[in-house]
């Protein structure tokens, strides 16, 4: 067979871009080594260090510290000293932009997490294969604790320095926050920072934070009693579709957690049930596009790897689970709204414009105080961010759904 000039051409553009990922992956891999090992930290804190140095500093084999600075300078994230002495007297140092993305746990560009977070789905990877040959799942707590941790680690920045600013900009939403004594159901809290974040942008406010992962709700008393908000923030183990029968709140949260729940609808409607007629329901959740296509951006692909070795496994492992998946379009949402007894989801603007990765609901409640709109008329909501995506390419934000009528 011939082959032509043009498919030669694509041959190895292919080729080059396999090559491109796969380097791409060990560095990845070799981002997890340095963070779990705490080599970043050290060099950031006592560098620059040589192999000695790093491993004394550290508790690691010296051997094993030298390739790894050697293979971390030149991929260019670190600088070396003199790089003609001695493999073992070479003194490398962690630059500022590095140190910040790779140790800052306060920095919005704080990206170790996701290492972490890719690592513990690799590590998992013949149960995946497993189950894609046969169906069913594996569970989230399989993924053991560096999934766990990256994903409370990787959206803690976002939460702590915007989602105030993010609220605030949205008066209705605001406005119901700022009650005297207002109730917060934040469901799928995972580690809490969002819970913690609301309460702090709202003092007068209690908050009730709920999933169905134990050591997550562990991690977040924790956090809470370190906050010093173990007062009016309380952490439960039980599911969404688990809140109280009645309307006891003025507002429920659900960050980044819909596509992840086996049965959402339900879930959705135990929230409406739970939240007064005159509160607000915030649903946030991936700013994916309207709908598919192929050769999507950067968002679509890395919430499709999520999807395929994270959360579509997770959700599958529940018997009867509705299998979402992390891309869930616009128009699922929406049906999961209906069905719940909301009338619809719209997307509206955001004033963060760095947003990316997440997109949210409001769900109106009617009240005798603010009067009923036409069945099909959109409400109003807010847009924020997501951090488990770093592209910069979409716009996330809150998509509204309204009530309709009671249950």
């Amino acid at each position: 067979m011939t082959t032509t000039e043009p498919e030669t051409a694509d041959t190895t553009a292919f080729a080059e871009r396999v090559f491109a990922s796969a380097l791409c992956a060990l560095e990845t891999m070799s981002i997890h080594v340095g963070d779990r090992l705490g080599w970043y930290r050290a060099l950031a804190e006592h560098g620059p260090l040589d192999p000695p140095g790093l491993a004394d500093a550290t508790g690691t084999h010296e051997r094993y510290a030298r390739e790894w600075l050697e293979h971390q300078a030149v991929c260019g994230i670190l600088e070396v000293e003199d790089p003609d002495v001695a493999a073992s007297a070479r003194r490398y140092r962690l630059p500022a932009a590095q140190a910040e993305v790779l140790t800052d746990r306060t920095s919005l560009d704080y990206l170790a997490p996701l290492a972490r977070m890719i690592t513990g789905a690799a590590g998992k990877i013949d149960a995946l294969l497993d189950v894609y040959r046969t169906g069913g799942g594996v569970p989230w707590e399989r993924f053991g604790a560096d999934a766990r941790d990256a994903q409370g680690d990787i959206n803690r920045p976002w939460f702590d320095h915007r989602l105030a600013d993010a609220l605030a900009s949205v008066p209705e939403v605001h406005d119901v926050l700022s009650r005297p004594d207002a109730r917060i159901a934040d469901v799928g809290c995972g580690h809490g920072w969002s819970a913690l974040a609301l309460a702090r942008a709202y003092p007068d406010a209690t908050v009730d934070g709920y999933d169905v992962d134990a050591p997550a709700i562990d991690a977040a008393r924790e956090h809470a009693a370190e906050a010093g908000l173990g007062d009016r923030v309380t952490f439960h183990v039980v599911a969404g579709e688990g809140l109280p029968d009645r309307p006891v709140y003025d507002a429920a949260f659900v960050f980044e957690a819909v596509h992840d729940m086996p049965r959402p609808v339900e879930v959705l409607h135990a929230i409406r049930r739970a939240v007064r007629d005159d509160g607000v329901v915030v649903v946030m959740d991936e700013a994916v596009a309207e709908r598919f296509a192929p050769d999507g951006d950067e968002v679509e692909r890395i919430m499709y790897g999520y999807s395929l070795f994270l959360c579509l496994p997770d959700s599958l492992s529940t018997t009867d689970s509705v299998g979402t998946g992390t891309v869930m379009r616009p128009a699922v949402l929406d049906g999961y709204a209906r069905e719940a007894g909301f009338s619809g989801a719209e997307v509206l603007p955001s004033r963060d414009s760095r947003s990316s990765g997440s997109r949210a609901c409001r769900a109106d409640r009617a009240s005798a105080r603010r009067p009923r709109s036409p069945p099909d008329a959109p409400a109003v909501g807010c847009r924020e961010r997501s951090r488990r995506a770093r592209p910069e390419a979409s716009d996330p934000c809150f998509w509204p759904f309204r009530e309709e009528g009671g249950d």
